[in-house]
């Protein structure tokens, strides 16, 4: 696993975004690597106040309220830095870094 300070850059610089289907996300990463996303996965791993308690850095969502069957409905930039998506189940309020996809990618291998 690559330290997080030594992804920097073009490390967590996109290069390409692509949903694919109706469930999946890949990334292409200004440094070539390529990272796939489930929408199951991307929901469970939310970073709004809804999904995680600001104070303590809890998890609140519990993993299992998020259906596999979920999809991403739009995908949105905010600024230059993070991406933010509609889900099916209603939920908008993540905004998910590139620095936070990257390290999610990361965790999985």
């Amino acid at each position: 696993m690559i330290d997080a300070t030594e992804r920097r850059g073009a490390g967590i610089e996109p290069r390409a975004i692509k949903q694919e289907g109706d469930a999946g996300l890949s990334i292409t990463w200004g440094d070539d690597r390529v990272c796939h996303y489930t929408a199951p996965g991307l929901r469970r791993g939310c970073p709004c106040a809804q999904c995680v308690n600001e104070w303590t850095g809890q998890r609140v969502l519990k993993p299992e309220s998020v259906a596999k069957e979920l999809t991403i409905l739009e995908i949105s930039i905010v600024g230059r830095y993070a991406l933010n998506f509609r889900w099916s189940d209603g939920h908008e309020t993540g905004i998910y870094s590139f620095r936070y996809l990257r390290d999610l990618c990361e965790e999985k291998n």
